[in-house]
């Protein structure tokens, strides 16, 4: 599972479907309907946010807006708590740098036009519903 803290823009196509059905995937989890994956790391940062499924129903709403200004169609219905604003999560800025370097192995072997598109980024912006701080890489970061 990966739930990228850097904004979807940087994502290519597999990225971003991939993306959206982890973060689907951990809204089942954060809501108990799920038996798999409930220890998974990744899931920490929404855990402590003051309402998780807030926070992973914003973090969705954010793949959804990248998804349709490229033109595909994620179905906003499996969001399950719409219209709900949450106070931003912090992100680490070695945390973003990680995750910079790993999505740019990616793109290198699979998708070097996206990759191209963005040769010129050091720093990337996160996600929307995270704001940046300086520190190291997540303490619940597996990579």
């Amino acid at each position: 599972m990966r739930i990228w803290s850097l904004h979807p823009v940087y994502l290519d196509r597999q990225g971003l479907v991939a993306c959206w059905r982890e973060t689907l995937l951990a809204q089942a989890v954060l809501a108990g309907t799920t038996k798999g994956y409930r220890e998974h790391p990744q899931l920490a940062r929404f855990r402590e946010a003051p309402e998780p499924s807030t926070a992973v129903a914003a973090y969705l709403r954010g793949l959804a807006d990248e998804a349709d200004a490229r033109g595909y169609r994620f179905d906003r219905a499996r969001i399950r708590t719409l219209g709900t604003t949450v106070p931003p999560l912090e992100v680490t800025t070695g945390q973003l740098d990680l995750e910079w370097r790993h999505l740019r192995a990616k793109l290198a072997a699979r998708s070097p036009d996206r990759l191209a598109l963005h040769a010129h980024t050091h720093r990337p912006a996160p996600h929307p519903l995270f704001v940046v701080v300086e520190g190291p890489v997540a303490s619940w970061e597996r990579a």
